[in-house]
């Protein structure tokens, strides 16, 4: 078993990545601790710092939330279980939102949106291509890119700022989640800039992800990344004296430019998921 730092550090350095992910490697090192130290006092406070290490992926705490109240090993195992196979089940739906020939707009790196394409490109056996923007500063983007094109999907890399000029040219948005709120859809930093760019040029959005990141916390935090990860390749900090950086991971984008979201429970329209988030 690893130890805790190793699991913070892979989560934190993002070389485990994407809500899903993460809460499937977090639930397998919980399941790992709780065999050998049981479900006490320190399990609960292991398991807080886990939901803390990136606050605002939902998917772990809403694992951890089921796992507090239940506390059984078999927990653990039936919700892996329901992760691992939650894309498959979202990838069955996807000869009922693409058509043969459609080209897709994605952004970042999400296991089910990839899943889904996947799905409808190898299953179905239809043409499918995606354009895929860089997604800085950390070029998720890039691992996309390099996924499609392992399956012989036609991919289209560009920068992140060339999103709008792009639009033109595909049928349709389709990005993973992190979260999905009242207040909107959260996903990685840019998303929302997509959902416009969409909207302007009149082609559908939607998102993809299972009922796990249904997000009913009150509290909510956008997650701020380091500096570094900005300014790695253009210069050094000593060349930035004076100057402040930010670097949100994520940002918000309403429900009104959402076309659909497609779960393992099926196509929902906005107005249902925001009934199940009361």
């Amino acid at each position: 078993m690893p130890s805790l730092e190793n699991v913070v550090e892979e989560i934190k350095s993002v070389r485990v990545q994407g809500a899903k992910e993460i809460a499937i490697y977090g639930l397998k090192f919980l399941r790992d601790f709780a065999k050998e130290q049981g479900f006490d006092s320190k399990f609960d406070q292991v398991a807080e710092l886990l939901k803390e290490v990136r606050p605002t992926a939902v998917v772990l705490h809403n694992c951890i939330e089921i796992i507090k109240k239940e506390r059984k090993i078999s927990s653990m195992d039936r919700l892996i279980g329901y992760l691992t196979k939650s894309s498959e089940k979202i990838g069955r739906y996807s000869d009922k939102v693409l058509r043969n020939n459609t080209t897709i707009m994605t952004h970042c790196h999400s296991g089910e949106a990839l899943a889904f394409v996947k799905h409808y490109g190898l299953d179905h056996k239809r043409k499918v291509s995606v354009i895929a923007t860089e997604t800085r500063p950390l070029e998720q983007g890039v691992k996309t890119a390099k996924e499609l094109a392992r399956a012989k999907i036609p991919v289209t890399l560009i920068l992140d700022s060339a999103m709008g000029h792009f639009m033109k040219d595909a049928d349709m948005v389709v990005v993973g989640a992190d979260a999905l709120r009242r207040e909107g859809v959260i996903n990685k930093i840019g998303t929302c800039l997509l959902a416009f760019a969409a909207k302007h040029h009149g082609k559908p959005f939607y998102v993809v992800a299972n009922v796990l990141k249904l997000d009913k916390r009150k509290d909510f935090t956008i997650e701020e990344r380091p500096a570094a990860e900005i300014y790695r390749k253009m210069t050094s900090a000593r060349n930035l004296r004076g100057i402040k950086i930010r670097n949100p991971a994520f940002d918000i984008t309403p429900w009104q430019y959402v076309t659909a979201v497609v779960t393992d429970e099926g196509i929902m329209k906005p107005s249902q998921l925001m009934r199940r988030l009361k």
